[in-house]
């Protein structure tokens, strides 16, 4: 087998010099089982580069927020991937999926998921008769490794909101919002998609969730950070905007890189199969677009800091590559990896001019997550109408529909929240930062006051 493959590999190199042309080989389908396996392990080590974005997020708001509010930034995104997931078992899967009416605007609203009988007894071997097992290979994948490859992605969402959010708003109302999210937001609107609802129908295309995660993320984030107001010192009464950088920049870098890293398992992963040669190509040309968006929105923003500010702003940069990454998601899939670096150039550059425009509009971000998630968001959502086979009408729409849904319903939530249990903390615990005031306890101790005690 080896010698005869050695053969073919040299004559067809020899051909390839000679500029003559061979039979290429027939690639022989895999069987069921055999593509039910690599479509499962692609929903699950995909996921498992998902869910090390969580850190990523961990790691670039903790950077970017100040040092009396690191240890909350901390606890925030290791709870709020906890919540995500919890509320997304109990009941957002099957909102987001299971009989979801064609052409419709949700699933049921029903408790808990549960692996079937069939995929119980495929575990158990012995009990497992022959009709079962082709029942359950027959599906294509487990059924639960599609449920942690999409729960992960929720818990993305719910990671850009915390960073816009950062720095004033109380632990616990925060984790309420969460989960009404991951339970109920989230799941609806991407049920009109990628569960097949209405805008599927009407030919609405979100390869990795431009829109569905990203921009759903921002327009929560946009809502929840007009409805807390801005930090104390942020804006002035001139209207002058003040700069309050963050703790830790190399935090910061790092945190995007792991972004960076984890969004090859959010786009690849997207492809949903790894069970033949077309799919393994396709994800390879998903992983190569999605490392040119992400670096052609660095550049466009390292270039646009010097042109204009005469200097480069780090932050910018970090927000550009992320910029260039949610650009590409809506359409990783183009076949044409010039277009990619178009795509992430303009995502980068949008980010760079949104985030001092927001903050002209008096709307505290942190992070610059709504400019990098939800503006880049909704241009790459566009894009795919513009370099794709799809109806930027379409797009549009589906944009439009979807910010709105997410933008009511969240408002909603948040001003509940602050007319009940409240979601600011007030001035003195800001001053002295969420750590002591929420979680009693500072991230840097020895740098801190806690450096001052006996």
């Amino acid at each position: 087998m080896k010698l005869n493959l050695f053969k073919t590999t040299v004559l067809s190199m020899g051909a390839l010099f000679l500029g003559a042309t061979l039979p290429l080989p027939v690639i022989a389908a895999v069987d069921a089982e055999t593509a039910y396996v690599f479509n499962t392990f692609s929903f699950l080590i995909h996921g498992v580069l998902v869910m090390f974005m969580a850190a990523g997020f961990a790691m670039l708001e903790s950077g970017l927020v100040r040092s009396k509010n690191t240890a909350t930034i901390c606890l925030k995104n290791i709870a709020l991937y906890s919540i995500a997931g919890i509320m997304f078992y109990l009941v957002g899967y099957n909102l987001m999926y299971v009989d979801v009416p064609e052409g419709g605007y949700a699933g049921i609203f029903a408790l808990f998921y549960n692996p079937s009988a069939d995929e119980i007894a495929l575990i158990n071997a012995d009990e497992a008769g022959a009709d079962a097992i082709k029942k359950v290979v027959d599906t294509g994948y487990s059924v639960p490794s599609d449920w942690f490859f999409q729960m992960v992605f929720v818990a993305t969402a719910a990671s850009i909101v915390s960073g816009t959010v950062a720095e004033r708003i109380k632990v616990w109302p925060f984790m309420i919002f969460v989960v009404v999210l991951a339970a109920i937001i989230y799941p609806i609107q991407a049920s009109w998609v990628w569960g097949g609802g209405w805008l599927a129908e009407m030919g609405f295309s979100d390869f990795a969730g431009s829109t569905l995660v990203h921009s759903t993320g921002g327009w929560a984030a946009l809502t929840g950070a007009i409805i807390l107001g801005a930090r104390k010192g942020k804006y002035d009464a001139n209207g002058q905007v003040n700069a309050l950088p963050g703790a830790n920049i190399p935090l910061a870098t790092l945190g995007t890189f792991i972004l960076w890293f984890g969004w090859f398992g959010f786009n690849g992963g997207s492809q949903l199969a790894l069970g033949s040669a077309l799919d393994a190509t396709a994800i390879s040309i998903v992983y190569v677009n999605t490392n040119l968006a992400a670096a052609a929105g660095v550049v466009a923003s390292i270039i646009l800091a010097q042109i204009i500010y005469k200097k480069i702003d780090v932050s910018l940069a970090l927000n550009g590559a992320i910029g260039g990454l949610v650009a590409i998601t809506a359409g990783p899939d183009v076949q044409n990896h010039l277009i990619a670096i178009i795509v992430g150039g303009i995502g980068g550059g949008l980010v760079f001019f949104a985030v001092p425009l927001i903050d002209k509009m008096k709307i505290d971000d942190v992070v610059g997550a709504i400019s990098a998630h939800l503006v880049a968001g909704i241009w790459g959502t566009l894009a795919v109408g513009i370099f794709g086979s799809g109806s930027i009408v379409t797009q549009a729409i589906g944009i439009v529909a979807i910010g709105l849904f997410v933008s009511i319903t969240s408002a909603i939530v948040w001003y509940i929240l602050k007319v009940t249990v409240g979601i600011r903390v007030d001035e003195e615990g800001e001053s002295l930062g969420l750590d002591k005031v929420e979680c009693g306890m500072e991230a840097y101790p020895e740098f801190g006051s806690g450096s001052q005690r006996l």
